[in-house]
């Protein structure tokens, strides 16, 4: 464990404490907190202290600086992949844990659902922590001996200098879709964002880049080593696929030789996720046929196209909450459904509301049937959200339920034979954010299970932790 921190509530006695200023909050007003905890050493840009203290220009810059000064020796040790893009990063990442794991090593998860190394070890409060916590969770990891780790790397968490100085071997871009258009207010800013992950690789590190992403020159560096990947081109091509409800067969060219595998996901945007974990499983010197065996038992992560069966249907809980993953998932369901396929979905509070409408024209003319209700409110009215997401709508296949438990009991209610119903935006996550960041108990798939169960029609399965 490392003895700095940022948060004055996870301080303990001997800790250093550093003041960083952020977006919402100001580090220093913490500091009496810090102390009354036990800090040792407090590291500011103003004030004076009653116990040590040091005077800096910039906090953030001596954060950084002491934790690469510290702990990199230890990090080189640790083969480091990073994933960045709008969608497909938890999958891929988690394949890619979950893989290597299979194959007897000890891989760490860093990202949306937690911090996981054996299991979920806890959830994390945003995608990618603060530098201090990825630090931690990596020298946590190597003291019980674990040299792989995959990290996301979210563009909020690039742009916050939260990754800085962690010497990555591996940087991965999956795509770029509109999103977090609130934070970066270009799509331009936005990509420059991600773009840091790939100026951050250490000496033989290498890219792995979406070929068929329009926006793929941005991530092509031309220090880099660059691998790419995609069904267009690239150094790892995709030749064909067939799919079923039950997963997915497809045939890739690399170096003039053609593989076949086979996955337990279905969707082509999953063929890039898996291909992506391929690459990487290859670099790293292990076996075709190890990985194809191995990829073969993967797990889905928590709340990623996670499926419930009932009677002849199916009812699939994701995380997509952005208009292209949304697209991926209507379109896939409905390529192997051969009945109606209903969704249940709403839009976050306090985020991108020009998304908002473009979400429900894409739901309402992919969907037999949609219903609308709240996802995460924030501060926000859900009246104000639903007539963003209305703006310009002429379909008339939906009706409005703002209440997500009735919400997703009625689109439960409307199956019949082989149909599917879609619930989007929470995935995995087991809260309701509210009015003051109040957090309410809430998830999808338990929603989903416990009404199942009280309607005697299905046993409980195991839900994940």
């Amino acid at each position: 464990m490392i003895n700095i921190k940022t948060d004055s509530r996870k301080v303990k006695k001997g800790d250093i404490f550093v003041a960083l200023r952020g977006i919402v909050g100001d580090g220093h007003a913490f500091i009496g907190k810090a102390i009354e905890n036990g800090a040792s050493k407090i590291i500011a840009e103003e004030g004076s202290y009653d116990v040590d203290y040091e005077i800096v220009k910039d906090s953030r810059e001596y954060l950084n600086d002491y934790l690469k000064n510290n702990y990199n020796k230890f990090l080189e040790e640790i083969h480091i992949i990073g994933l960045t893009g709008t969608n497909g990063k938890t999958t891929t990442a988690y394949l890619i844990y979950d893989a290597l794991r299979k194959m007897g090593q000890k891989c760490c998860y860093i990202g949306t659902i937690g911090f996981y190394m054996e299991g979920k070890v806890c959830n994390l409060s945003n995608t990618t922590p603060e530098v201090s916590e990825v630090y931690d969770m990596l020298i946590k990891a190597y003291d019980e001996g674990y040299r792989y780790a995959v990290i996301e790397a979210s563009s909020e968490g690039l742009l916050h200098r939260r990754l800085e100085n962690i010497p990555f071997e591996f940087a991965v871009f999956t795509n770029l879709t509109q999103d977090h258009l609130n934070i970066h207010k270009t799509m331009e800013n936005y990509a420059k964002c991600k773009q840091k992950l790939f100026n951050q690789l250490k000496e033989g590190g290498k890219a792995i880049v979406n070929y068929d992403d329009p926006n793929k020159n941005i991530f092509l560096l031309d220090y880099n080593n660059n691998i790419t990947y995609g069904f267009t081109g690239g150094d790892y091509k995709v030749t064909d696929y067939q799919m079923s409800i039950l997963g997915s067969n497809f045939t890739f060219i690399n170096d003039g030789v053609k593989q076949n595998i086979k996955v337990q996901l279905i969707g082509k945007y999953n063929i890039y996720n898996v291909l992506v974990a391929i690459i990487i499983l290859r670099e790293l010197g292990f076996s075709f046929s190890k990985i194809a065996d191995n990829l073969y038992y993967v797990d889905c992560p928590p709340g990623r196209m996670d499926m419930v069966e009932y009677k002849n249907n199916r009812i699939i809980i994701d995380y997509a909450h952005t208009p292209d993953a949304i697209q991926n998932v209507i379109s896939t369901v409905k390529e192997v459904c051969d009945g109606k396929v209903y969704t249940v979905f709403g839009c976050t509070g306090d985020r991108d509301r020009t998304k908002r409408p473009i979400m429900t024209k894409l739901v309402t003319d992919s969907s037999d049937f949609a219903i609308i209700t709240n996802d995460d409110l924030h501060n926000e009215d859900p009246n104000q959200i639903v007539d963003d997401m209305l703006k310009g709508i002429t379909n008339t296949n939906y009706e409005i339920e703002l209440d997500r438990k009735k919400a997703i009991i009625k689109g439960i209610n409307l199956l019949d034979t082989n149909d599917v119903l879609l619930i989007l935006g929470k995935g995995h996550e087991e809260v309701m954010i509210v009015k003051d960041n109040k957090k309410i108990p809430f998830n999808d798939k338990k929603t989903v299970l416990n009404y199942l169960e009280s309607n005697k029609v299905i046993r409980i399965e195991k839900i994940d932790d």
